[in-house]
């Protein structure tokens, strides 16, 4: 098999696998007496689709990881927990530089994170363009994440990505000050600050983290300044009042992808000057993003069977892009609102809760392209101004049966309305154009197959999905204005299996169908900019598999884990056919075939935890016609610590790790159907980093 051209050494490594099945476990409360505990994912509670129940009862392909997980890799980033789940994939093309892959929905994406609705404590922070700046948010804004797989647009709005559901604090968290720093390869340094504060009305928590290092390719060095602050108010029993901020500022140089010769010569160089366009370092090709928002989540019941939650929050974002053929300058506020209310009628035989509700956004964006000199905008090129308005109105019912039958189905109707007008260098007077579906329906059904001392339970549903353009696909950077853009649709079957065996051993399967109509995919011409077309129809089909075991036990170990997660993408198009070229039938590229991820780790009774991880990636095609693959790639990692805990109050924390061991070269965050073949962005070679944590916490439970 291509995985296992491993390199001498790598069975040593493997025989323990690795640590990071962790991050499928859910974050528990810290307990000041021992170590944190860790449940295993049968047990995580599940806020997708509003079912605030067990993960192994909801019927949905939902990956889950907790803030615990996210502790054993390194402060820096949060990608190598997030590529352990089957089915997504993160890719970082250069430090600061996200992009986000839930089932092929990157092939949008040359960056950032598109066609994926993410929600932050309930804000939904896509904004109504479609764009969600995920690099304003640190590894430390993130307690858990809810990854939705598939479309999720009967609660969620437009698209076919899935949703992300992030959450930033634990309501258990305890009072107290915590301090960390992390230092390694690159000149990295990470710097978090924590103040907690509370009474039994109120948990907060206020937070800094600074961010640097000089990134493994030339020109592509990252700041990151971070401020927020979190509170949850209990009103009364009946009322709960969730309030966020954060203020964050980005730098980070973007050194440009290479040809296959310049990456084989040497994969840490910038993007040389050719083609009549400068070099990413005389271009001072970069990007830099301030991004504020503040928000509220009101959560009440106000009669013995309904409560309301209603979100209401601002946003605004100022983008600054250098680059190798212009310089833009992007302001882009936008406001918006979410509720729903919630009927349940529990019954002897059965439970019914019923959800309907509606969610808005408005945006209004201006877009003032320059001329680039030397890193410095010139002359003004172009000047637009955007507003982008989504409404959506959902509802969903759900009946669970005491004899083990669970059913659910919802539907939303989507509307968006975007409004252009251009100043420079031509007025062109308003133009417009509205996307809107009848009914993006999903229903899922669910058997509960339940042994005395195990859980089996299998599924089936059928969604619906529907994705207009977003804003920098209607407006791109490499071409003309597109509002002739269409919407992609898709409808998607899946089935799976949840089961937990004498409480030990979990396995999750799922098996998914998806058929995508008028699909967007991305072109980018010779000066690096972005266009992008409709392909017709594709075909996308796959098996994700996630299996768990707790391998040691006895009085050494607190806890232990061994785990594997494996993803098969059988990704095509149906039919697409532009001008003389027929791309029908082959593989849609920036997706691989297989990829495998699996680990082994463990906490001693005495503090001490071990884990090493290892991740496959099969070939991925890089252009629609096929002929250009990045190679396949193995990374192993590993992480050693200690933690000890001081008079219940005092905790310290001691972490060495590195990243890929094995020193090897592949190229992360591909750009897809890139003019002249510049496909390439080399990820960095082995590294290391070592962290300190420090802790004081008060005794009192909060909340």
């Amino acid at each position: 098999m291509p995985f296992m051209h491993y390199r001498s050494n790598l069975c040593t490594f493997l025989v323990a696998l690795t640590l990071t099945g962790f991050n499928f476990l859910q974050a528990q409360q810290s307990r000041v007496d021992t170590i944190p505990n860790y449940v295993p994912l049968p047990e995580v509670q599940v806020r997708a689709f509003e079912q605030n129940k067990k993960g192994i009862r909801v019927p949905a392909s939902i990956n889950v990881i907790g803030r615990p997980a996210l502790n054993l890799f390194s402060a820096s980033s949060v990608v190598s927990a997030v590529n352990t789940m089957p089915g997504v994939r993160m890719e970082e093309r250069s430090p600061g530089s996200y992009r986000l892959n839930i089932r092929g929905s990157s092939l949008r994406s040359p960056f950032g994170v598109r066609n994926v609705k993410v929600y932050y404590n309930d804000i939904p922070i896509t904004d109504p363009g479609g764009q969600t700046y995920l690099n304003e948010l640190g590894y430390y804004n993130i307690n858990s994440i809810e990854i939705i797989k598939g479309p999720a647009s009967s609660l969620y709005g437009a698209g076919t990505g899935g949703a992300m559901l992030i959450e930033n604090m634990d309501e258990n968290e305890k009072a107290g000050i915590t301090t960390e720093y992390s230092t390694g390869s690159y000149n990295l340094h990470n710097i978090y600050v924590a103040l907690s504060t509370g009474s039994e009305k109120l948990v907060s928590r206020g937070s800094f983290q600074h961010q640097q290092n000089d990134g493994y390719r030339n020109h592509s060095a990252l700041r990151r300044d971070i401020h927020s602050w979190t509170g949850l108010f209990k009103i009364n029993e009946n009322k709960y009042l969730k309030a966020s901020y954060l203020y964050g500022d980005l730098f980070y140089e973007t050194p440009g992808a290479l040809t296959k010769a310049e990456y084989d010569a040497n994969p840490r160089a910038a993007r040389p000057a050719s083609g009549g366009f400068p070099g990413a370092e005389q271009a001072k090709a970069s990007v830099r993003q301030r991004m504020f928002f503040a928000g509220v989540s009101y959560a009440q019941h106000f009669a013995p069977k309904w409560q309301n939650k209603t979100v209401l929050y601002g946003m605004f974002t100022e983008l600054r892009n250098p680059a190798i053929r212009n310089y833009g300058k992007n302001s882009e506020p936008h406001v918006g609102g979410r509720t729903l209310f919630t009927f349940t009628q529990p019954s002897e035989k059965s439970l019914f809760s019923f959800i309907v509700g509606g969610e808005w956004q408005e945006g209004f964006s201006s877009v003032a392209i320059h001329k680039n000199v030397n890193g410095n905008p010139d002359s003004l090129r172009t000047y637009d101004e955007i507003n982008n308005r989504q409404v959506m109105v959902f509802s969903q019912a759900s009946l669970d049966f005491n004899q083990g039958w669970s059913i659910i189905g919802g539907a939303s109707w989507n509307r968006l309305n975007v409004r252009f007008e251009r100043f420079t260098p031509t007025p062109s007077g308003f133009q417009k154009r509205t996307f809107s579906n009848q009914v993006s329906p999903r229903i899922a059904l669910m058997k509960k197959l339940a042994p005395d001392k195990n859980e089996i339970n299998i599924y089936s549903g059928v969604s619906r999905g529907f994705s207009p353009p977003t804003r920098d696909e209607l407006f791109p950077t490499g071409g003309a204005i597109n509002l002739e853009l269409e919407a992609e649709e898709g409808t998607n079957y899946d089935v799976g299996v949840k089961a937990s065996f004498a409480n030990k051993l979990y396995v999750d399967i799922n098996a998914f169908l998806f058929d995508l109509d008028s699909t967007i995919v991305q072109r980018r011409d010779a000066g690096g900019g972005d266009y992008y077309v409709n392909s017709g129809q594709t075909n996308q089909h796959g098996i994700e598999t996630y299996l768990n075991y707790p391998l040691l036990q006895g009085n050494l170990f607190q806890q232990s884990l061994l785990w594997i997660s494996h993803t098969w993408h059988n990704f095509h198009y149906k039919e697409f056919k532009q001008l003389n070229a027929d791309y029908s039938n082959n593989q849609m590229p920036g997706n691989s075939k297989h990829t495998i991820a699996t680990g082994f780790g463990a906490t001693t009774r005495k503090g001490f935890n071990a884990a090493v991880t290892y991740y496959y990636s099969g070939k991925i095609p890089l252009n629609d016609a096929n002929t250009a693959f990045a190679d396949a790639y193995n990374i192993i990692s590993a992480k050693i610590g200690f933690e000890k805990w001081i008079r219940d109050t005092w905790r310290l924390r001691f972490n060495v790790g590195a990243d890929n061991l094995l020193d090897e070269k592949y190229s992360l965050g591909n750009d897809i159907n890139a003019a002249g073949g510049r496909y390439y962005n080399a990820a960095p070679g082995g590294n290391y980093y070592v962290s300190v944590l420090i802790q004081w916490v008060s005794k009192k439970i909060l909340l």
